[in-house]
C-alpha cells in the first residue's frame, strides 16, 4: 500500500481517485499532481513505481495537508471563537454556522434523533394517559 504524505493510500483505486484520500487533495489538486508527474491518471495506485511515488511527494509538497492544514483550520475556527464572531459563537454552541436553517434540519448537530412530529399512534397516546 503506497504511503503520500503520511497517510496510506488505497491501493486499488486509480491514482487520481486515491490521492483525494489525503487530507487536502481533493478532484482538482489530484488531477494537477498527476498531470504535473506526467502519470497516467489511469494507472492503479499498486502499480506505481517508487519513482513515481517521489514524484508525487516532491510536488505535494507545495500544498498545505494532513496536520499543517488541519492546525491551520483549527486556528482560524478559534480565532473566530475567540474575537467572539458570529461564526465563532455558532461553533462553540455546535450549531450550523453558514446560514443553514435549523428550526427543521440540524437534527443530528441539535441533537433529539428521530422524534414524531403531529399525530400520535394510538397506543403512545394510551400510554402516556396512563402515565
Amino acid at each position: 500500500m503506497p504511503r503520500i504524505a503520511g497517510t496510506d493510500i488505497p491501493e486499488h483505486k486509480k491514482v487520481v481517485y486515491s490521492l483525494r484520500s489525503v487530507f487536502g487533495v481533493g478532484k482538482k489538486v489530484a488531477q494537477e499532481v498527476v498531470a504535473q508527474a506526467k502519470i497516467d491518471p489511469d494507472t492503479r495506485a499498486r502499480d506505481l513505481t517508487s519513482e513515481e511515488i517521489n514524484k508525487i511527494q516532491r510536488i505535494l509538497e507545495k500544498y498545505p495537508l494532513e496536520g499543517d492544514l488541519r492546525r491551520m483550520v483549527s486556528d482560524n475556527v478559534q480565532r473566530l471563537k475567540r474575537i467572539k464572531s458570529y461564526r465563532g459563537l455558532r461553533h462553540s454552541m455546535g450549531l450550523p454556522v453558514r446560514g443553514q436553517r435549523t428550526k427543521v434540519n440540524s437534527r443530528t448537530v441539535r441533537g433529539g434523533g428521530r422524534r414524531t412530529v403531529g399525530s400520535v399512534s394510538k397506543e403512545a397516546a394510551a400510554s402516556a394517559a396512563a402515565k
